[in-house]
């Protein structure tokens, strides 16, 4: 079962989600929560495969309880829900440690299997709105010399397999573009990650967006 922790200030949004997620065999929610701070006890008491959280609640917000949950070593993937209209907001949710963003206007027959890739470690971006967000995220040149200098620690093996992340590619897919095998990718991607101190591989792969690693 892929368990979830449902946080919004909207009951209705809440009432939702509950209902089309399940209404899948492999999929149950097991808490709701209406701000910050009750999300990050619902996902400490319940152990969450993922976090669904909206962003701007009452009290806590959505990225203040991202920062909490993201420094656990444990912490489960957390997809943004969002309305799309604050492109600011969410990129600061994903330099927080956010896994990816969800809009709120998402069909239902698409929510169910999002919410499947996410359980599974992947990225959940919607391709347009991403786009947004890095040509946010590259606009500024002192944020790109920034970046820039991060990924210059990175061996050339490493930053290889930083594009790979920065082109939204599997361990398995980057594995076979350098001829390497998956359980050495996965070495290279976690090594990776302490040494640019990312959170997870959504952050990496922003770091080597505006780093012009690979481009937006």
């Amino acid at each position: 079962m892929v368990r979830v922790v449902v946080v919004d200030d909207e009951p209705m949004v809440c009432g939702f989600l509950r209902t089309i997620l399940g209404s899948a065999a492999d999929i149950e929610v097991v808490a709701e929560a209406h701000d910050g701070a009750a999300g990050v006890e619902a996902v400490l008491s319940h152990r969450p495969d993922v976090v669904l959280m909206d962003l701007r609640m009452p009290g806590m917000d959505g990225i203040a309880a991202i920062e909490q949950l993201a420094r656990r070593v444990d912490a489960p993937p957390i997809v943004v829900l969002t309305t799309f209209d604050a492109d600011q907001y969410v990129l600061r949710a994903l330099r927080a440690g956010a896994s990816g963003f969800l809009v709120k206007s998402t069909p239902p027959e698409d929510l169910i299997g999002l919410v499947r890739v996410a359980a599974e470690g992947h990225t959940v971006l919607s391709p347009a709105a991403a786009r947004r967000l890095i040509a946010a995220s590259t606009d500024g040149l002192s944020a790109r010399d920034r970046a820039r200098e991060r990924v210059a620690q990175l061996t050339e093996r490493e930053a290889e397999v930083l594009a790979g992340l920065g082109e939204g590619l599997s361990n398995a897919q980057i594995a076979a573009r350098l001829y390497l095998s998956e359980a050495t990718v996965k070495g290279y991607v976690s090594r990776m990650l302490d040494k640019l101190e990312c959170a997870n591989r959504t952050q990496a792969g922003l770091l080597a967006q505006e780093a012009g690693v690979v481009a937006p």
